[in-house]
């Protein structure tokens, strides 16, 4: 638990600091604005400085297969992760199988989802995965993007999720809300579409490093460098970052 911990929340915010104080200082061409933003010893101090606060990084869907992986995913969507979590032990408890999942009835799913918001949506793209991974797939969810993309509700975003997080095939990079900002904030993207931003991600940040850098960004902008007042004192990457709405610097 503690191990789990760990890798969800990152290090206490003094030893962040630490972290930030032992990558190099990122050099600004005017405010707002970094000299080189996309040269590779800055992509690989980004890198260093997530992987010493994220340690040991995971995915915070609580899961036991890759199919609890692909329905939590679906409904995280416009919702938190702690209210998914809170949700669906009581819907795998009623349903603990893609084929009884399959089989119930759209009013028993969306009572059961209701408080993860758009919960008549999530109800049938729930139902319709569960659907096609029994029908098409033997009751396993496929491993291949191509293939997990035919289930309902299923976008790359959630493709990257169980096929990174679960298999541990690194086919791209999950651009959620928080990595889309960061991406931005850290001016690796000029983008806005999360197509374009994991197309663009991809081009700079190592295939090996593909699924940890999701997760870490992650759990960075929802703990640390969040969108109304980012915790700059805390960022252990606040010596790479020279976003024009820090609240605090080093330089």
């Amino acid at each position: 638990m503690a191990a789990r911990k760990l890798a969800i929340e990152g290090v206490p915010a003094k030893k962040a600091k630490s972290i930030a104080k032992s990558e190099p200082v990122a050099p600004k061409a005017n405010p707002g604005k970094t000299k080189k933003p996309l040269a590779p010893e800055r992509i690989a101090a980004i890198l260093d400085g997530l992987r010493k606060t994220y340690p040991g990084v995971v995915c915070a869907l609580n899961h036991r297969n890759a199919w609890e992986l692909t329905i939590a995913t679906i409904l995280s969507a416009q919702c938190t992760d702690v209210r998914v979590n809170l949700v669906t032990p009581a819907l795998f408890k009623a349903f603990p199988t893609p084929k009884a999942m399959s089989a119930a009835s759209l009013p028993e799913l969306e009572e059961l989802i209701r408080t993860t918001g758009f919960f008549r949506n999530k109800a049938k793209s729930i139902k319709g995965a569960s659907e096609v991974v029994v029908k098409d797939f033997k009751g396993q969810v496929p491993q291949t993007m191509e293939e997990i993309l035919t289930l309902p509700g299923v976008a790359r975003k959630t493709g990257n999720v169980v096929l990174g997080s679960f298999y541990g095939i690194a086919v791209g990079i999950v651009v959620d809300t928080h990595v889309l900002r960061l991406s931005k904030r850290l001016e690796l993207t000029k983008n806005t579409t999360p197509e374009k931003v994991e197309q663009e991600l991809m081009k700079v940040i190592p295939q090996d490093r593909w699924i940890q850098f999701s997760h870490e960004l992650i759990h960075h902008g929802r703990q640390i460098c969040v969108a109304r007042k980012p915790r700059c004192s805390e960022c252990s990457l606040e010596h790479l970052c020279n976003a024009s709405d820090k609240t605090w610097s080093s330089h």
